[in-house]
């Protein structure tokens, strides 16, 4: 049986798995996947893949639809149990919350979301909270800093709009191991695509050293583009990888540090109004700056960021 479905303008920008599982039933991916990829599920008579954005009056067009094939495929979510220390310390992380979003200082060594070798994740602990609460962005297992969540699906979709349009202004600290060859640059490169050998993600991002000295820099990175690993890459290519970085920076001296970068700050406006929210630096920082001599105080990052 062949199903057709027309998109209403609720369900603009939406990609078309969600969609699915919003509107026919709640499907596991891995089946969604094998129909995408046969072509029995098309939007406007084109075969297309999971992350397809849907739009107002797109046509999807399902194949093989059944009761048997689509009904019955629903999954039940089962939450995972979440430790009452690791529940304490997520909500020691918020830093401010209304009745749309949330935001967290995330602390390192947890992922934001899950994976075949993550135990638990902050998506984990938010999905324990509310189904409805999503993720907007992502950071590193062991990328500290601020983190934004949705708490209903019209401020995530707000929030989507805001990063595509890039109306979200991140500023990112690091310590780094030697420093740049300039102070302050805008710097295009090219990354090479995960599980994509010879394609390209082009990036863009901005940066401004705040400090160094003959074995280490401190700087401010603005990512004007979002690709995985690009603040870590961009270092290493600019030939000052991250202090702890245990992919990008083969200096043995500080492999057993942890990673020194920091979601440092965030800008943007939600419903007219204006957001700015500061990371605290976590304490391995300070510790790491007192073991090498740098003398550096949060007021010296305040002053920078006005001019970046």
């Amino acid at each position: 049986m062949i199903k057709l479905i027309k998109v209403t303008d609720v369900d603009i920008n939406t990609r078309i798995d969600r969609w699915l599982k919003r509107n026919v039933a709640s499907l596991n991916q891995s089946y969604l996947e094998k129909n995408f990829r046969k072509g029995l599920i098309k939007v406007n008579n084109k075969k297309i893949s999971s992350n397809f954005k849907v739009k107002k009056n797109d046509i999807i067009k399902i194949y093989n639809f059944s009761e048997k094939n689509y009904l019955t495929k629903q999954v039940k979510k089962l939450k995972k149990t979440i430790p009452d220390s690791v529940l304490k310390h997520f909500n020691k992380s918020i830093i401010f919350q209304n009745e749309n979003f949330i935001i967290i200082d995330k602390w390192d060594n947890i992922a934001t979301q899950g994976g075949s070798k993550i135990s638990l994740s902050i998506n984990d602990i938010i999905k324990n909270l509310s189904e409805e609460y999503n993720l907007v962005h992502r950071l590193d297992i062991d990328t500290s800093g601020l983190l934004i969540i949705s708490k209903n699906l019209k401020t995530t979709k707000l929030f989507g709009t805001l990063f595509r349009e890039k109306k979200i202004k991140k500023i990112y600290f690091a310590v780094c191991n030697g420093s740049p060859k300039h102070n302050n640059l805008i710097l295009k490169l090219k990354i090479p695509k995960k599980n994509d050998k010879g394609k390209f993600d082009h990036s863009i991002t901005q940066y401004k050293v705040l400090f160094k000295n003959k074995k280490f820099s401190i700087i401010l990175f603005n990512p004007l583009t979002g690709k995985k690993h690009q603040l870590r890459i961009v270092s290493k290519n600019i030939g000052c990888p991250i202090v702890g970085d245990k992919k990008y920076n083969i200096n043995a001296k500080n492999d057993f540090e942890k990673l020194k970068l920091n979601s440092y700050s965030l800008d943007f406006t939600l419903f007219k109004k204006k957001y700015t929210f500061y990371s605290k630096l976590p304490k391995h920082f300070y510790e790491f700056f007192k073991k090498n001599i740098i003398n550096f105080k949060n007021k010296n990052i305040s002053k920078k960021l006005k001019s970046f």
